[in-house]
């Protein structure tokens, strides 16, 4: 059986670096040689723009995928870049509707589990783009994963939404996947000047210890720069501190990944 990981990339607060997470993450994992499918369940379509992809221009997306309006095939694109390259499931407003139509369905909350694995073999590693909400499209995410990834800005009410987060993985895995997990925890945006994020950084890793990521992706210009040109900031400045960091973490995630490997 493939040995395929579904990561969900989650936090219901906006604005925590999630999609900047998800486009860089696989853009440095395709560059390492690994086969990357980035899923982008956010109807503002934030991912599919960052990778390049005029999401007001595409036929198909993933609402026609989850909808059972199109196969896998028809709604995925090609990223060429970095070499290799790495499959994107774009989305734009369009997903909005499959949220709407989804809960119509008798398959709602495991319509992307579905459509994933008819293609697990193609994907070493999936990616889902969350939106920043605990709607119906992030319930499919968590119920389609193995692991889920929280990207947290080190600020003030940080912690209080994580609670909040870690509380809906623990109802999911209660009921409707058994196997998910805390893949780890992001801090992001960081400021090293800053106290309080320092603080909040440090008391992540007192409460959650193993479960924080040690890579820390700064505050990066041209990290906050590279997705109005469509580029993972690997092609946009492949020096920059916020390249250099997610490369990091691909690195990292590949590490866990090997030491607790999908259950076949």
């Amino acid at each position: 059986m493939s040995s395929i990981r579904t990561i969900a990339i989650a936090n219901q607060k906006g604005g925590v670096g999630k999609t900047t997470t998800a486009v860089n993450l696989a853009a440095s994992l395709a560059a390492i040689g690994r086969r990357v499918l980035l899923v982008d369940l956010d109807p503002q379509g934030n991912a599919t723009m960052g990778v390049g992809v005029d999401k007001n221009g595409l036929e198909r997306t993933g609402c026609d995928l989850l909808m059972g309006e199109a196969g896998f095939a028809d709604c995925v694109v090609r990223i060429e870049a970095p070499a290799p390259g790495f499959d994107l499931l774009p989305s734009n407003g369009d997903m909005t509707a499959a949220e709407v139509g989804l809960m119509q369905s008798d398959q709602r909350e495991r319509a992307l589990a579905e459509a994933l694995a008819s293609v697990a073999d193609a994907y070493e590693i999936v990616l889902v783009d969350c939106p920043p909400s605990l709607n119906m499209l992030t319930v499919n995410a968590l119920v389609a994963a193995d692991g889920v990834l929280i990207p947290i800005q080190c600020e003030y009410y940080a912690l209080e939404g994580l609670s909040a987060l870690l509380d809906t993985v623990e109802q999911i895995r209660g009921s409707r996947n058994a196997g998910l997990r805390i893949e780890g925890i992001l801090r992001t945006m960081h400021d090293p000047r800053n106290n309080l994020a320092n603080q909040v950084s440090t008391q992540l890793v007192t409460h959650f210890t193993a479960e924080v990521y040690r890579t820390i992706i700064p505050r990066n210009v041209r990290l906050a720069e590279a997705p109005s040109h469509g580029l993972p900031a690997l092609l946009y400045d492949q020096s920059s501190r916020g390249a250099v960091a997610y490369q990091a973490l691909a690195s990292e995630v590949l590490r866990r990944r090997e030491r607790t490997p999908s259950a076949a």
